[in-house]
C-alpha cells in the first residue's frame, strides 16, 4: 500500500473532522482489582462508591470489534469512527486531561468523542498524520473528565530512516521507582484494556513487520505509572495532566528497567514528570497539577 498522501487523499481523511460518537458504560470493580494487582499495589478492594485513580478509566470504553474486523496489525481495520489513514504505524502520542468532578465505581458514564482535527506533516521519514481526538465523561451528575488524545500514524520503517537524537534524561529527581516493563507486564496491561496491538506481545510481528528492536512499551501504561508514582507520594487529587510521548520504550526480553521520575514545586501542586529507558534517555515527559479533593 503507497503511504504517499496528496491532497485529494488528506481531504477526504479530512471529512472526518467533527464526526462525533457516544459510548456509556458502567463502571465495575473487577477491572480496578486488576490494574491494581498488575501496577503492584496493595490497595484496598474497590466497592461501590471507590474514586477511580487518574486514567484508570482507560480500562473502561473499550472497542469490542468482531475478530472479523481485525486488521494485520491487531488493531481494527481502518475506517469507522477514526478516519482510514494508509499509514501502517499507529501510535498514541500524548494528551491532555482536565478532571471536573470525580468518577466512581458504580456509576454510569456516557462518553461522547469527536474527531477534532486530522492534520498533515512531512516528517524525516515521510508523511505523518495527526488526529485530535476529544473525550468527555458524564456521570448522573453531570461532567466529569475532559480529555484530548493525540493519534499519529507513520510510515513502515525503512533501513535508510534517519534515526533521531536521544535526549538524556535529568539525573535527578526527587521521587523515582524502577520498573522491568517484561512481556508478562505488558501483556497484562493489553489484556486489561482489550488491547490487541501486536507491538506489545508478538515480538516477531514487531522486529519483522513494524521494524523495531523489541516489544513496545503502551505508551498509556508509562503514563499510568508516572501518575501512579504521584499516588506514592501524595493524597493530594490530580487535577489536570498532560503527556507527550518522545521515544519509545522498549522490553527487548533482557530484562530492561524502565524509570519514572518526579519533581514537585515548591508549593507541591505541580509535579514534572518524565520516564526514561535503561540507557537514560528521555522517553515520556509530563506534568501534574493537584489540588484540593473534590
Amino acid at each position: 500500500m503507497s503511504t504517499h498522501l496528496d491532497a485529494e487523499l488528506l481531504a477526504h481523511l479530512q471529512t472526518w473532522q467533527g464526526r462525533s460518537e457516544t459510548w456509556e458504560d458502567l463502571l465495575t470493580p473487577a477491572p480496578l482489582r486488576a490494574l491494581s494487582a498488575t501496577l503492584d499495589r496493595e490497595d484496598a478492594l474497590p466497592v461501590a462508591g471507590t474514586e477511580l485513580p487518574p486514567l484508570w478509566h482507560w480500562l473502561f470504553f473499550l472497542p469490542h470489534h468482531r475478530q472479523s474486523d481485525i486488521g494485520p496489525d491487531g488493531h481494527a481495520k481502518r475506517g469507522g469512527f477514526l478516519p482510514p489513514v494508509p499509514l501502517p504505524r499507529r501510535m498514541w502520542a500524548g494528551g491532555r486531561l482536565q478532571w471536573h468532578a470525580p468518577l466512581k465505581v458504580g456509576d454510569t458514564v456516557n462518553r461522547v468523542s469527536t474527531i477534532e482535527s486530522v492534520t498533515h506533516k512531512a516528517g524525516r521519514t515521510g508523511d505523518l498524520v495527526f488526529v485530535l481526538v476529544k473525550h468527555q465523561l458524564h456521570n448522573a451528575h453531570g461532567l466529569c473528565l475532559t480529555e484530548e488524545h493525540d493519534i499519529v500514524y507513520r510510515p513502515a520503517a525503512q533501513p535508510s530512516d534517519p534515526v533521531p537524537a536521544p535526549v538524556a534524561a535529568e539525573k535527578h529527581a526527587t521521587w523515582q521507582r524502577d520498573i522491568t516493563p517484561d512481556d508478562v507486564l505488558l501483556f497484562r496491561y493489553s489484556a486489561l484494556t482489550f488491547n490487541g496491538h501486536r507491538i506489545h506481545y508478538d515480538r516477531k510481528y514487531v522486529t519483522d513487520v513494524e521494524g523495531y528492536p523489541g516489544l513496545i512499551v503502551h505508551g498509556p501504561l508509562i503514563a499510568t505509572l508516572l501518575l501512579d508514582l504521584v499516588r506514592r507520594h501524595t493524597d493530594l487529587p490530580v487535577r489536570s495532566f498532560e503527556f507527550k510521548a518522545l521515544r519509545p520504550t522498549f522490553e527487548c526480553a533482557d530484562q530492561r528497567i524502565l524509570r519514572v521520575c518526579g519533581e514537585p514545586d515548591a508549593q507541591g501542586s505541580t509535579i514534572r514528570l518524565w520516564a526514561q529507558d535503561h540507557e537514560g534517555w528521555l522517553t515520556m515527559q509530563a506534568t501534574a497539577e493537584l489540588g484540593k479533593p473534590f
